[in-house]
């Protein structure tokens, strides 16, 4: 395209600037939009990729037809899928009525998904499916539906690393990327920096009926030095600040520096692979440590309730016990025999518990399970079954009573 076609375009999308990258970003926009294929726009934020899909549109077939730019990093998860391929009436809470979702609406025109990176991997799915045959079924429908729609597509995600991390589908990506149109970052267009910063501050004298700010020489300097992480837009808000609260009208360097940020890290030239990115390893790096400690956490309470149940289990399958060897017990310490006039089957868990305390210190209910165990055995000649029999409990506690006690 030649120079007087590109800059008929810049004036009327008011783009300001004339280096190589941003003329070959528009050029390749100019060039694709009177075709239906896809495009993603890639940049990092702040750098004005919201032009470029208008300029696609209103220089296609579709420019009579409807023109719809969606956020999808503003749309919550929950409700993605009903805002971009509607819902049947009934399908979830609020769904009073049908709805037929942009891609309905938008037939025939073009809509600009911007954050596509954002999207949830299960939007992802029907989108890679709209874009594959142009089919999609409302959310609680069953119906297939058809759309005729130009998609447009921008992100600011290094969406090589998203897919090598599972975040984003590589075939839709492929989908997407069918013509990618890379816009520049405001510290690689040199003197584009000057321009917009005049332009700038004329919509600020304009509007607020201001005197407009200029720059000193040592001022411009500073201003093409710095590395503007925030791209056009921080230019635009660091021109309007100074334009408002500057005594001065000519900015000098010591003016600017009041203004323009003066940490080492908003110097530092980031690519474009990591300024955008959002690979959510700080999430994930908090969510492994909550998932730890609360694994530590249950398995704290886990032992303490097997503790707990074994010594219940102890005093339920000793209690009925207790009773028939509390004589023997006595006898073999010169007490008196005391005959039980409960019945030991009957006694509860708490009465064991009662028995224990009454015990001498030295005396405890393990010391008290494993004699009984011990003399059952002697008086049935080890005859394991017989023992159980006599002690009330099954075959199967008594083996690990034994096992306990280390009476193997």
């Amino acid at each position: 395209m030649n120079t007087s076609e590109l800059q008929k375009i810049k004036q009327r999308y008011n783009i300001v600037g004339n280096c190589d990258g941003l003329n070959r970003a528009l050029d390749v926009a100019l060039q694709v939009a009177p075709t239906d294929l896809s495009v993603l726009i890639v940049g990092e934020s702040g750098v004005g990729k919201e032009i470029f899909p208008r300029v696609i549109h209103d220089n296609s077939p579709r420019r009579r037809e409807k023109y719809f730019a969606i956020n999808c990093g503003s749309i919550p998860e929950g409700t993605i899928d009903s805002e971009l391929f509607g819902h049947e009436k009934g399908s979830f809470t609020g769904a009073v009525g049908e709805s037929e979702g942009y891609f309905g609406v938008a037939n025939k025109g073009t809509i600009f998904l911007d954050e596509v990176g954002e999207l949830p991997l299960a939007t992802q799915a029907r989108l890679l499916r709209v874009l594959e045959t142009g089919e999609y079924i409302r959310v609680g429908g069953q119906k297939i539906l058809k759309t005729d729609v130009r998609i447009v597509a921008a992100t600011n995600v290094n969406m090589r690393k998203a897919i090598s991390e599972g975040r984003f589908r590589e075939d839709l990506f492929y989908r997407l990327n069918t013509i990618p149109v890379s816009v520049p970052p405001l510290r690689d267009r040199g003197e584009d920096i000057v321009l917009l910063f005049r332009l700038f501050a004329m919509q600020m004298a304009e509007k607020y009926r201001l005197p407009k700010i200029t720059l000193t020489s040592e001022a411009k300097q500073l201003l093409l030095k710095y590395k503007w992480p925030g791209n056009v837009r921080q230019l635009k808000n660091i021109t309007e600040q100074m334009s408002v609260l500057s005594k001065l009208r000519e900015i000098d360097a010591d003016t600017m520096l009041q203004f323009i940020p003066q940490d080492a890290e908003s110097r530092e030239l980031a690519p474009i692979a990591s300024a955008g990115a959002h690979s959510y390893e700080n999430e994930r790096e908090l969510l492994y440590k909550i998932l730890y400690e609360l694994r530590g956490n249950v398995s704290d309470l886990r032992r303490e309730m097997n503790g707990l149940r074994k010594q219940l289990d102890e005093a339920q399958s000793f209690s009925g016990a207790a009773a028939i060897q509390a004589q023997q017990f006595d006898s073999s310490r010169n007490f008196p025999a005391v005959q039980a006039d409960v019945d030991p089957r009957r006694t509860t868990i708490l009465d064991a518990v009662a028995e224990e305390i009454s015990e001498p210190e030295s005396l405890n209910l393990s010391d008290l399970g494993r004699q009984m165990v011990e003399k059952a055995l002697e008086r049935n000649g080890g005859n394991r079954k017989k023992a159980a029999q006599e002690l009330g409990i099954s075959d199967r506690t008594l083996y690990r009573r034994i096992k306990q006690f280390g009476l193997d």
